[in-house]
């Protein structure tokens, strides 16, 4: 595929080459020993009030009137939901805490939307679906072990802090999944796809850890 030379397409080559060279070089890797009980903020992490707006510059336009969930892949019942019956989901209301690979964490962000296990019951994923890829409304993708969606802190939200999630922060819904790095909460999502074999996603090919436990420091693969 030709390389886009248009402003946007630059500026975006020039955002994935420096996040490349993080990975190379390691950048914000402490000594910090694994296995070491953790307090609340992970190894080479500091703590904002603030929430960082952190995407490649294009953000996808999404209308609520066409909007899709795709969950589909090594599933018994593949679905695809509306906007209409996504909100006719049961609703759940978490707090958890943003851990961003950049080294930024956020505490207490209240989340409402649907839970992963409730999605999980409604699919079914076949004995041989070990892993997800996450898609996204502007083509980015990262991985994720099945085993590490069904947990119970992991949703599909749509509201942060009592409004809904802006544009910016992956509006009209973007994944949750907290006990890792903030790259594998997909924004925007609109495909689920169950595999067999662990795929690697956008950030994951491009030097990034395939799983990204923040509290072992897996920025990096």
């Amino acid at each position: 595929m030709p390389e886009d030379q248009s402003p946007v397409g630059r500026m975006m080559a020039k955002l994935v080459a420096t996040k490349e060279k993080w990975a190379r070089e390691g950048r914000a890797l402490t000594d910090h020993p694994t296995g070491t009980p953790p307090d609340r903020l992970p190894p080479g992490q500091h703590e904002v009030k603030n929430w960082p707006v952190l995407d490649l510059g294009v953000r996808p336009h999404i209308d609520l009137a066409t909007w899709s969930l795709v969950v589909d892949g090594l599933v018994a019942l593949p679905l695809v939901w509306d906007w209409t019956t996504f909100q006719a989901q049961p609703q759940i209301d978490d707090v958890s805490d943003i851990h961003c690979v950049t080294t930024w964490s956020r505490f207490d962000n209240q989340w409402r939307g649907v839970s992963a296990r409730h999605l999980l019951a409604q699919v079914n994923p076949l004995p041989e679906a070990q892993f997800l890829v996450f898609h996204a409304y502007d083509g980015y993708t990262t991985n994720l072990p099945l085993s590490a969606f069904d947990d119970g802190d992991v949703l599909l939200a749509h509201s942060w802090n009592g409004a809904p999630l802006t544009i910016e922060h992956g509006g009209p819904v973007r994944v949750i999944v907290p006990k890792l790095y903030f790259w594998k909460s997909t924004k925007w999502i609109n495909r689920i796809e169950f595999t067999v074999e662990d795929r690697l996603g956008f950030w994951e090919q491009r030097g990034y850890h395939a799983f990204g436990d923040p509290w072992s420091e897996q920025r990096y693969g």
